[in-house]
């Protein structure tokens, strides 16, 4: 339950801040690398940690911001959603 509530915040994050109601198409796959399709620059990327800090009132480790953790929108909503200080609906 968590995974898809985080995955649907960050879909809207997405789209009200950089691809205007166009991010689910641009995705189309939970584990498409953003990097690589150029969803997030890295720039976005410390402003979607923010976002995530504030949202699930959690302490993102500066040393977990890595491609394994937050290069596709099924890595953040696993990463977010299983992170030890996760307040949000499970």
């Amino acid at each position: 339950m968590s995974y898809s509530l985080v995955r649907q915040r960050v879909i809207e994050w997405l789209d009200d801040n950089y691809h205007f109601g166009e991010a689910a198409a641009l995705i189309k796959d939970d584990e498409a690398s953003f990097l690589d399709r150029g969803v997030l620059d890295s720039l976005g990327f410390v402003q979607l940690c923010l976002f995530l800090e504030k949202t699930y009132k959690l302490k993102i480790d500066r040393k977990s911001l890595n491609r394994a953790n937050f290069d596709s929108l099924g890595k953040i909503a696993r990463y977010t959603s299983g992170h030890k200080d996760y307040k949000g609906p499970r």
